[in-house]
């Protein structure tokens, strides 16, 4: 691999600045700071320290990055659970935190979000054979990562 002479190349105080600014922009998982150090060709001691020093002053913390993540996924764009906890897993955030996260949904918001998601689905969804329709509907619940339960529970009252 040739070293590219455009690319810039850091001390660990300058790329500790950088990333400080970078976890301080929003919420970042490990996983997001660990890339970014290797495309700024951090070698890996540094790596170690400078994530040591995000951690001990508080730029860098997995629980406060589950939980923002849990709650705007859920209220912005209105996923659901399967799909968010799928979306954390790739972000290397372990079982338990993940839990401790899903605490960040009401279950009664949880349930109203898809009702509210599924009926604005239902009016979009061009289907003149009310089986079929419902079987899209379904398939678009579960595509956005609610659970076939509660998908069920909330299209059996809906008229096809």
């Amino acid at each position: 691999m040739k070293s590219d002479p455009s690319q810039k190349s850091y001390t660990v105080k300058e790329a500790t600045i950088k990333l400080m600014q970078f976890c301080a922009y929003r919420d970042r998982s490990q996983k997001e700071v660990e890339t970014k150090l290797r495309e700024m060709r951090m070698i890996p001691q540094a790596c170690e320290q400078i994530t040591i020093k995000l951690m001990q002053e508080n730029f860098l913390n997995e629980e406060r990055f589950a939980r923002s993540f849990v709650r705007g996924k859920f209220r912005i764009k209105k996923w659901g659970r399967i799909k968010i906890k799928q979306e954390l897993k790739k972000r290397n955030i372990s079982a338990p935190l993940i839990k401790t996260a899903f605490t960040e949904i009401d279950d009664s918001e949880y349930f109203t979000t898809l009702e509210e998601v599924a009926a604005k689905k239902l009016n979009l969804i061009k289907e003149a054979n009310p089986y079929k329709k419902k079987q899209k509907l379904v398939y678009y619940l579960q595509q956005r990562g609610f659970e076939i339960p509660l998908i069920l529970q909330v299209t059996e009252d809906f008229k096809f």
